[in-house]
């Protein structure tokens, strides 16, 4: 079994960029906050679906300091200039009781990183580790106009069902096909 709160692999995007995908920690609370000043409202809005001008002390340490239990957070990072930046991540969280199979996903990525094949390579670790984890389905909510986000889920290589509710899709992967 895998062990998502050491989870560290080592990937190259689709531009050639060298990247380490690893699981998220308390210390990357900084980098997530200069991440989050850096977003545009679109992408902010996309990934809260609401406005937000900054993340308080409550929602950095939520992000931050996961209960790998039922929350696996992995973070994209490369080395610049300043060292280790963080470009992006993605989560998935298991709902429910612990009988549960469902897991809930949710990504971002900084915008200057972004077309790069960072949620799609986030995605397939996520894929890895929720099988492993024993989860059957992952779900998310996404704004209809994310066609970026959408086209993610539909390259996975899952079977999806989506259901669209308003001005947004509620996807469906597939982990474990159903054998009934």
């Amino acid at each position: 079994m895998i062990d998502p709160i050491t989870y560290l692999a080592k990937e190259t995007l689709k531009d050639g960029t060298e990247v380490t995908i690893r699981a998220i920690r308390p210390e990357d609370s900084a980098s997530v906050l200069e991440g989050f000043k850096n977003l545009d409202r679109d992408a902010i809005y996309r990934r809260f679906f609401s406005p937000k001008r900054e993340l308080s002390d409550a929602e950095i340490k939520q992000l931050t300091d996961v209960d790998f239990s039922r929350v696996v957070a992995l973070v994209v990072s490369t080395n610049t200039s300043k060292g280790e930046t963080l470009i992006g991540g993605g989560r998935y969280a298991v709902e429910g009781s612990e009988s549960s199979q469902a897991a809930e996903l949710a990504f971002l990525t900084d915008e200057g990183y972004r077309g790069r094949g960072i949620a799609s390579l986030v995605l397939r670790h996520l894929i890895q580790l929720a099988q492993d984890a024993g989860v059957s389905r992952l779900e998310a909510d996404v704004l209809a106009d994310n066609h970026p986000m959408l086209m993610v889920f539909r390259r996975s290589g899952l079977p999806m069902k989506q259901r669209r509710e308003g001005s947004v899709i509620h996807v469906i992967l597939e982990l474990r096909p159903d054998r009934s």
